[in-house]
């Protein structure tokens, strides 16, 4: 049976919202909290109401403020109904950015946890309402209040269904690596466009499960947690802590999932980690022998070259005895898809799990074309690529190799801001991705590098730093960030900076009395371990390629801080300006101490 396909994400919400009522849509791990499709659909009908009674219309902005938690998708879905365009802010914001997003987004009202509110006043942005969830703080309107303000002949299916395509469902603020984020205008025919394509790619089912622990100002998580689940009934787990994620999967066993890059190199390290640790001879050396089946078998994969009949055969025999074992512990046997995006993924970490028997389809896409612009099933993956196109949308590659996108998934524009729209998408709808990109005969994309990024060395050799770093990092876990220093220069180099979930973990395995990145970055087994993955990453890498010199930074770097946005992209021109002293030193004649060389 075909799902019907509607216009906006209230009309798939009111479809999805029947076809089984008392089946559970929302939860947190271990059941502690639950929500059925007729409770979320009551939730929905008085958030609406609420709101509609503060003065809410359609075409106003409501935004979300708090972390993952059930009690956000009524209200989120909510505002939705009632015609708004409704948007989440990153929590880590300070109240001078505050002020930019929610002053560019011309917000109305804001719903928050208490924690928030004084941020919010300190923003200084002109809000008629904060509505606050938990306890209220003095002076907001707590959601008990709003509710029950709600007028009882508020007429809800004609507010919903009131809603067209073309408004504004949601505005997602990039992260930009430079300047304040651009606000993107995503609009309900962008989204619905967006789901129905990828749905017809990998195949979404009414009660498929799947967690949310990304920022839902990301829209990776607006996508996969909020958006899929309207337009086709999913159930979402909320995480709180993305660093409860290892239990919460245990815990679910989602049938979808999908995660930044990081997070599938954190658990790929996590899983070597305990496969290493096994005390058990005969268990570890069983493990060992599967994932090292499980890497020859990859290989093929990476290579783009048909598996041989007994690779295939070992494989098979490691995955009755051990693989599908591990992948039940970690909660991935009934995994039918995994997904990775925001960033490109080492090819090496990808490898590890087609061995592991997790299929990851790596996805490219950005917040300008609703999040996902190309992607293949697992069936017809080729790793290393980001699969193909989705149906209905066009593509160029310009003289200098950037990928230009046009079609139903390209926004609406930047909020306010119509020189820097223009700037992005031409008179013909073209977008600018500012990606490097290459097609293969049969329509696969390989992602180079962002066009702004790649490295030009003093004898005029192109590189691609990101290229760079995966070799490395994908050597040594401890790596946390590494940026690529070259351009213009006569060899590469590098500032490394370790990774801050890794750090008390090792330096209690190792009985260091200090796991602080400064105590870290001139530990002598540290700077070891550091100066082996390097060499390691360079033996994947041509000669020009390779890092001469390196140096450990005594910082982590935090998602969100200068160095980094909030999905860990490096913010190049920053690093450049804030570290121009200790790359001088990388350069010098006679380096100091602190500065390296691979081992």
């Amino acid at each position: 049976m075909s799902t019907p396909r509607f216009e906006t994400l209230c009309a798939a919400f009111q479809h999805n919202a029947a076809i089984d009522p008392e089946a559970v849509a929302l939860r947190t791990p271990g059941d502690a909290r639950t929500l059925t499709w007729r409770e979320y659909a009551a939730g929905v009908r008085d958030a609406a109401a609420g709101l509609a009674a503060l003065g809410v219309r359609r075409g106003d902005t409501v935004a979300l403020m708090m972390g993952n938690r059930v009690e956000f998708y009524p209200l989120e879905v909510g505002a939705q109904h009632v015609g708004a365009t409704s948007f989440s802010v990153y929590n880590t914001l300070s109240a001078e950015q505050l002020a930019h997003v929610l002053g560019n987004a011309g917000a109305r009202v804001v719903i928050c946890e208490p924690q928030y509110v004084q941020r919010l006043r300190d923003s200084g942005v002109p809000l008629d309402h904060i509505v606050c969830i938990d306890d209220a703080v003095e002076g907001t309107v707590p959601v008990a209040e709003m509710i029950a303000g709600g007028a009882s002949d508020f007429d809800f299916d004609a507010s919903w269904r009131a809603v067209e395509a073309g408004d504004v469902a949601t505005l997602i603020y990039t992260s930009g690596t430079t300047g304040n984020p651009k606000g993107v205008e995503t609009t309900h025919a962008n989204l619905m466009f967006q789901a129905y394509g990828l749905g017809d790619v990998l195949g979404f089912e009414f009660g498929d499960s799947i967690t949310s622990f990304m920022p839902s100002a990301h829209i990776a998580d607006r996508l996969t947690a909020l958006y899929l689940q309207e337009v086709f009934g999913t159930q979402v787990t909320a995480v709180p802590d993305p660093k409860l994620i290892a239990a919460a999967l245990a815990d679910l066993r989602p049938t979808i999932w999908g995660a930044v890059p990081r997070v599938w190199e954190k658990l790929k390290a996590a899983i070597e980690f305990v496969v290493a640790n096994e005390p058990d001879e005969t268990r570890r050396q069983g493990m060992q022998w599967a994932l090292s089946v499980g890497a020859k078998r990859s290989e093929y994969q990476l290579a783009g070259q048909p598996i041989p009949d007994e690779v295939a055969a070992e494989w098979a025999e490691a995955d009755e005895l051990v693989l599908s074992k591990l992948r039940a512990k970690l909660g991935f046997d009934r995994l039918r898809f995994a997904l990775s995006g925001a960033a490109p993924i080492p090819p090496q970490t990808l490898g590890f799990f087609a061995g592991l028997g997790v299929p990851i389809s790596e996805i490219w896409g950005m917040s300008e074309l609703s999040c996902i612009c190309s992607v293949s099933h697992p069936r017809d993956t080729r790793l290393g690529t980001v699969g193909r196109l989705l149906a209905g949308m066009e593509s160029l590659i310009a003289e200098d190799g950037e990928l230009l996108v046009k079609g139903p998934l390209v926004m609406k524009g930047y909020r306010g801001e119509p020189a820097k729209t223009a700037e992005a998408v031409d008179a013909d709808g073209w977008l600018s991705t500012g990606d490097v990109v290459t097609v293969d005969d049969d329509g696969y994309l390989r992602v180079v590098d962002r066009k702004k990024e790649l490295i030009i060395n003093a004898a005029g050799k192109n590189m691609s730093p990101t290229t760079i770093e995966h070799a490395i990092k994908a050597a040594t876990p401890l790596i946390g960030a590494m940026a690529t220093i070259g351009d213009a220069l006569p060899y590469n180099t590098a500032l490394i900076v370790l990774d801050a979930e890794s750090a008390e973990p090792y330096a209690a395995q190792h009985n260091l009395p200090d796991a602080s990145a400064a105590a870290l970055a001139v530990n002598p087994e540290v700077l070891e371990q550091i100066a082996a993955g390097v060499a390691a990453g360079n033996a994947k890498l041509s000669r020009v390629e390779q890092v001469k010199r390196f140096r450990i930074l005594p910082v982590f770097w935090e998602a969100g801080g200068d160095e980094v946005t909030l999905t860990m992209k490096l913010k190049r021109k920053v690093i450049a300006e804030k570290y121009a002293a200790e790359i001088a030193e990388l350069y010098a004649e006679n380096p100091a101490d602190h500065v390296l060389e691979p081992a």
